[in-house]
């Protein structure tokens, strides 16, 4: 969708052009000077009137009446100079693209944000110009009878007028046009109503990409995690009447020489809490809690499209949660497949029992690291707040560091919190190796140290509960499921 070619904006042919503006700018240079200049002066008035000030998020339009082949000129405000990042570039390219939207463009052209006077470079600026405004523009085609009339883009250029820089600006769309694939195919599999986005739904989603890019694929059935000793996933599975699918995606799955690192999502496709039922509130939010799956399986897209140097194992364990004849019950033991017995306490406390048995099968790749996924509870919500962060708990530094680096560079945020050996006595159990809940308090740490049973390699979990739905637009990112984790874990790949 997006193009990138040498010249200048001000000549470009589309209907609307994008350029930017930082705030307290008395007059604006670069390509945003060299517009004012065909206009004019035109934009140098609105910043002396003070109708145009730079501000993050604030977007002008002017119309050029013929002085350049533009219909629209549109200035992005790109903030205060001061700690001007990446981020800010993202939500600039963001602003500027919906203004355009709503002005029913159909041809963009943009200039770079912060690639001149921000100082930052030029593949890095480029990639954030296009994921911001790619990021921005999607919608979750839902299934009504009636579409929305919206106007469709048809084309968007960057347009660089130094030829120097084309390649780095090409390097850095092609990243951002994989990652943005990967964000829309998880915010797409989160958006869709819970019996659309099954287990079956989810596994046909990962033969669609093992497909096209070559990937290895299983597909696990009852039988087949059965012959493997699942019990902790079959005990969720029991109750559910869509049959479970335990996926395995591989890429590079041959390729022994090179450093493995496999993600685990949590695949639970709605959630009721089975027999420890939760209540009817909100009860609809959770077909959100295969966030996590569809992270990995959009980061596996991602890194299809990439063709990144590493051997990646995505695997999410697949299944509903719901109360049955047939369901896992509140004082069950459960035996996962390192032999380690579970004492139910909730059946609502399910994540976890299917990542125990994912984890234990992460093993088996003889991983370099281990990064698991998942809306795994409320607890962390709790303590980081809606939308605000996702909790990290990790028993390698050197893991732990690459993931906040990752965290920092896409603002996809992660808080560490601590895996202290106390919280253990919280889940020891009378009659089992462990339980699977150890009560209201410190939950969010509880149930990582749960997890911890099940790893012995590099390993961090990531709880994005609270992350992977979001009831208003922000920026970027619309309303409904957010795609969180892709662009984190797609950054933490490219930099292992």
């Amino acid at each position: 969708m997006i193009s990138v070619a040498q010249g200048s904006i001000q000549e470009s042919k589309d209907d609307t052009i994008i350029v930017n503006l930082f705030e307290g700018v008395p007059k604006p240079g670069g390509a945003t000077g060299a517009v004012d200049k065909a206009l004019g002066g035109a934009i140098s008035e609105l910043i002396a009137n003070g109708d145009l000030m730079g501000k993050t998020g604030e977007v002008v339009v002017l119309y050029p009446r013929d002085a350049i082949p533009a219909k629209r000129v549109l200035v992005a405000g790109l903030g205060k100079s001061d700690n001007f990042d990446v981020e800010d570039v993202r939500k600039a390219a963001a602003a500027a693209i919906g203004r355009a939207r709503q002005l029913n463009a159909t041809r963009i052209s943009t200039i770079v944000h912060g690639g001149g006077i921000g100082d930052l470079p030029v593949a890095i600026a480029a990639q954030a110009t296009a994921e911001g405004s790619l990021l921005a523009l999607y919608r979750y085609s839902a299934d009504k009878k009636e579409k929305e009339d919206e106007h469709e883009l048809q084309s968007l250029t960057i347009i660089e007028y130094d030829k120097n820089k084309i390649a780095e600006i090409d390097a850095g769309v092609r990243i951002a046009q994989a990652v943005a694939s990967g964000v829309n195919l998880a915010r797409d599999l989160v958006n869709m109503p819970p019996n659309v986005a099954t287990p079956s739904k989810m596994a046909q989603t990962a033969e669609e990409i093992a497909r096209e890019f070559g990937f290895g694929l299983t597909i696990g059935d009852r039988a087949w995690a059965s012959e493997r000793n699942m019990g902790a996933y079959l005990a969720v599975a029991k109750g559910a009447g869509e049959p479970p699918k335990f996926i395995v995606l591989e890429h590079n799955g041959t390729r022994t020489d090179l450093d493995t690192i496999v993600l685990v999502g949590k695949g639970i496709t709605f959630d009721t809490g089975g027999i420890s039922l939760k209540s009817r509130e909100h009860m609809g939010l959770m077909k959100s809690d295969m966030g996590g799956a569809a992270a990995v399986l959009g980061t596996m897209k991602a890194a299809g499209i990439l063709d990144l140097p590493l051997r990646i194992i995505g695997i999410a364990p697949c299944t509903e949660n719901m109360p049955d004849a047939n369901a896992y019950r509140p004082a069950d033991v459960i035996k996962a497949s390192n032999g380690k017995t579970i004492e139910i306490i909730s059946t609502d406390a399910e994540g976890r029992m299917v990542l125990a048995d994912g984890l234990v099968y992460a093993a088996g790749y003889d991983p370099k690291a281990v990064v698991d996924v998942a809306t795994l509870t409320g607890a962390c919500v709790v303590a980081l707040g809606e939308g605000m962060a996702a909790g990290l708990f990790s028993t390698d530094d050197n893991l732990k560091d690459k993931l906040m680096k990752a965290s920092q560079a896409t603002n996809e945020r992660l808080w560490p919190l601590p895996l202290w050996d106390d919280y253990r006595k919280a889940i020891k159990s009378d009659v089992a190796d462990m339980k699977n809940s150890g009560g209201r308090f410190g939950g969010v740490a509880t149930s990582a140290v749960f997890l911890k049973e099940f790893t012995d390699y590099p390993w961090a979990h990531l709880d994005i509960a609270g992350m992977a739905l979001s009831e208003k637009s922000h920026a970027y990112t619309p309303a409904g499921g957010t795609g969180f984790g892709v662009r984190l874990l797609v950054e933490f790949l490219q930099n292992w």
